[in-house]
């Protein structure tokens, strides 16, 4: 492990894993900046980035504000106006259920869009298979899932 030192004389140790949160996090920045530009072509003008990472962690059957404020590690009040963006753009809506819970789900236009960010990411696929290789793609995405349960499993012990 090597250390550099700040002006001030402060150590910062070199870190195999702070150079994998910041290019793992290029990649999902490039990913969601790539499909948002090509949708945004195609028609669906009110489409970001954001709005795309927040319908990507929803699930296409029925699903609940304090779930997506939990999955998200966001406010309810976040979720909430977040959701209502989004049922007046038509890509959501909330459906009234016993209480004051409400159920959000996809509407048709939703589906659509999720349909076609799917398709997008389908094509990419071709494109990242000819640049590096099927095998380093699926190696790649393999080693990415383990480093994922080791640092799950590294959380759940510190936690105790």
């Amino acid at each position: 492990m090597s250390t550099w030192f700040t002006e001030r004389g402060i150590p910062m140790a070199d870190s195999q894993s702070l150079r994998l949160v910041l290019g793992t996090a290029g990649v999902h920045d490039h990913l969601t900046q790539y499909v948002a530009q090509i949708l945004n072509h195609k028609g669906y003008d009110d489409v970001s980035p954001a709005m795309l990472n927040f319908l990507s962690t929803l699930d296409c059957g029925v699903n609940y504000g304090s779930e997506i404020a939990r999955r998200l590690n966001v406010s309810r009040q976040m979720v909430a106006k977040t959701v209502k963006e989004l049922c007046q753009a038509g890509y959501l809506e909330q459906v009234q259920i016993k209480g004051n819970q409400k159920q959000i789900l996809f509407t048709t236009s939703g589906e659509q869009l999720m349909s076609d960010v799917r398709t997008l990411l389908a094509q990419l696929d071709k494109v990242l298979c000819e640049e590096i290789g099927e095998t380093a793609l699926d190696e790649a995405i393999a080693i990415l899932d383990a480093i994922q349960f080791v640092v799950s499993t590294e959380l759940q012990t510190r936690s105790k």
